[in-house]
C-alpha cells in the first residue's frame, strides 16, 4: 500500500471543516452526532456481525443526541444572557 503524501492528507482534513463553515451550530452539532454515531455503530455491528445496521443505528442515536446536547446549550447560552442582561440593568 503506497503511504499518502502529507499534503494530501491534510486536504482531506480540511475539507470537512471547511463545508462546515457556513452551517449553523444545531446543524453542526446534529452532523457531528449523527458522524460519530454511525461511526461508533458500525464498529460495534461488525463485531455483532452487521455493520451496516450499526451504523445506521448509532447514526440515528447520535442524531438524536447531537440535537439533544444543542437544546441544552441554547437553553445555557440564553440563561447566560438574559443573566448578563440583568446585571448590565444594575448598572
Amino acid at each position: 500500500m503506497p503511504a499518502i503524501p502529507l499534503t494530501r492528507l491534510l486536504a482531506a482534513l480540511a475539507l470537512p471543516a471547511a463545508a462546515c463553515a457556513d452551517m449553523t451550530p444545531t446543524q453542526q452539532r446534529a452532523l457531528t452526532g449523527t458522524a460519530g454515531g454511525a461511526g461508533i455503530g458500525a464498529i460495534a455491528g461488525a463485531i455483532g456481525g452487521n455493520a451496516g445496521l450499526g451504523a445506521a443505528a448509532g447514526a440515528g442515536a447520535g442524531l438524536v443526541g447531537g440535537l439533544i446536547f444543542d437544546q441544552a446549550r441554547r437553553s445555557q447560552d440564553a440563561a447566560f444572557q438574559q443573566g448578563f442582561a440583568a446585571g448590565q440593568q444594575r448598572r
